[in-house]
């Protein structure tokens, strides 16, 4: 009897003993959720829960410093970035400057050497009229000619022509001198009108356009009429327009 109640008696003890030990060494249990199976246990179920939640959150952090750095001002995130490029970017500016400046270089220097540019018959009205005047007045001297005052033509033509203009002018009127006498030629010449091509400077062209007559007097008056219209190229001496080179236009 004793036996048994010894026996009873340690067996309550191992029980009270092994229960201490499963209490000690288990954790506290949450209540299951009201989804989860009832053999499953509370704790490998919250164990699992934790974790899962626990890596969702390390990643919507990782994504949330992500949204934040690419949506971050570009003066504080991106400053480095555009420290890195601004150097390039002077580089090229640099060069497009580099390269302007000498079109407008090279553009100057055409528009300075371009002949119409030099032209001041284009703005120099004053200069223009003195020139076309002088030279009218030059062209009808050195083109009339009278049989009876040969002397004022050669007058004329030292007074108004220079260079090759001479020998031109003589090779034009060698016939009207040699026949003058003989048939008492009177040539008058007038200018009718006269347009400046170029004028740069003490250099000029001109278009003329006269109208001349030519009488014969030596056994019956016969006068012949003609147009006539050539360019004469021109140069200052002095205070005077002198014609140095006639231009008729033959081939």
């Amino acid at each position: 009897m004793s036996t048994t109640r010894h026996l009873v008696n340690r067996q309550r003890r191992l029980a009270t003993v092994a229960a201490e030990r499963a209490t000690t060494a288990a954790p506290p249990s949450r209540p299951a959720p009201p989804g989860a199976s009832r053999d499953e246990p509370a704790g490998a179920t919250a164990g699992e829960d934790t974790t899962v939640e626990d890596e969702a959150t390390v990643e919507d952090e990782a994504t949330d410093e992500d949204d934040k750095a690419e949506e971050a001002p570009p003066g504080r995130k991106r400053l480095p970035r555009l420290r890195l490029r601004l150097p390039a970017v002077f580089c090229v500016f640099t060069v497009l400057l580099g390269a302007f400046a000498a079109w407008a270089f090279g553009s100057a220097a055409n528009l300075r050497d371009d002949p119409a540019r030099r032209n001041t018959a284009l703005t120099d009205i004053g200069r223009t009229s003195e020139l076309k005047g002088q030279i009218s007045e030059a062209v009808g001297a050195v083109f009339s000619y009278n049989y009876a005052s040969p002397a004022k033509s050669e007058r004329a033509v030292k007074s108004y022509l220079v260079g090759k203009a001479v020998q031109q002018h003589a090779d034009m009127l060698a016939q009207v001198r040699a026949q003058g006498q003989k048939q008492k030629l009177v040539l008058t010449t007038t200018v009718t009108d006269s347009g400046v091509e170029l004028l740069d400077g003490d250099r000029a062209r001109l278009l003329i356009f006269a109208d001349q007559s030519n009488t014969r007097t030596g056994t019956s008056d016969e006068t012949t009429y003609a147009a006539a219209m050539f360019a004469v190229d021109a140069v200052r001496r002095g205070d005077t327009w002198r014609i140095s080179g006639i231009d008729t236009f033959a081939r």
